[in-house]
Parts: C-alpha cells; sequence; structure tokens
C-alpha cells in the first residue's frame, strides 16, 4: 500500500464536512438533511460512488460550492467518500443531522482549518486513512485567551 497526503482545496477557507458512507443514496439524504437543518445554509455535495460507474455524484444549492466539493472528491479519489462545503452555516449547526443520516458510516472531520487527507492507495483503489486538520498546538492557552475565546463564542452567538 502507498499512502500519501492530498491537499484539501478550499481557497476561501469554507467550513467542510468529510466523511465515509455507503450507499449511492447518500447524496439525496444528505441534500435533504441540510436544507432542513438550516434553510439558508449554501452548501455543496459530493459523493464517491464505489461500485457500478464509479461516478462522483453531486448535489446542492450552490453551484460554485457543488464544484469545491466535487474537485476535493475527485483529488481525493476514494471510494464511499463525501465532501460537503458550506457558507451561511458551521458544522456545528448540522453535524448531527448528518451523522444520523443512514448511509454515513464515519465523519473525519468538520472544520475550516487547512487541511489534508491522508489516502492509502492499494491494488482495489484508494481509501482515507485520516486528515492533517490544521496546525499542532503551539501552547496553552493563558487567562487573557480564554477571555478571547469566550467573547469569539459570543460573538458568533453560541454563548450569552
Amino acid at each position: 500500500m502507498e499512502i500519501s497526503t492530498v491537499p484539501f482545496d478550499n481557497p476561501e477557507g469554507l467550513n467542510v464536512i468529510l466523511g465515509q458512507s455507503h450507499f449511492i443514496k447518500t447524496v439525496e439524504d444528505l441534500h435533504e438533511t441540510l436544507v432542513t437543518a438550516s434553510p439558508t445554509l449554501k452548501f455543496g455535495i459530493a459523493f464517491c460512488e464505489a461500485s457500478g460507474p464509479c461516478l462522483i455524484r453531486r448535489s446542492g444549492n450552490d453551484e460554485g460550492l457543488v464544484d469545491l466539493a466535487v474537485r476535493n472528491a475527485q483529488a481525493i479519489g476514494a471510494g464511499h467518500s463525501f465532501v460537503v462545503a458550506m457558507r451561511e452555516g458551521f458544522p456545528i449547526n448540522v453535524l448531527n443531522a448528518v451523522k444520523m443520516v443512514p448511509e454515513v458510516c464515519h465523519i473525519y472531520c468538520a472544520t475550516a482549518n487547512p487541511l489534508e487527507v491522508v489516502v492509502g492507495t492499494s491494488e482495489l483503489g484508494r481509501a482515507i486513512l485520516g486528515v492533517v486538520d490544521g496546525s499542532s498546538p503551539l501552547g496553552v492557552e493563558t487567562e487573557d485567551d480564554v477571555v478571547e475565546r469566550k467573547a469569539m463564542l459570543r460573538r458568533f452567538g453560541y454563548k450569552l
């Protein structure tokens, strides 16, 4: 097996969800889930089919985000993986609903950080082995950092 990393193309630093699923119906179910969870969310979905014609299935309500999801799904190239690219919302708003989609097996990450996908390639195909999500820690937060963290959550509307 050959192990490599695939840089995730996200020039705008958008929020993305990367996961694994098991059935062609994933695209429709994720689309319905995202629309239902947040009617203002703009998103694109790409799902790599792992049998039959092995196509990248796609959907969404924003063509630019659909294109971004498809480009990344093509680069990753792992069967039964899916990419959701989103704006006007955060993964925290939809992640539990995405996890509850019956076809979803695993979520590798939900992030807006720079991202690399660790893939393994065998004679059969490619698999996602993990992700490198952002940078390594540079230290431990100070009291000032705690104050800033709590202020940021309030600016986002997650805390009173």
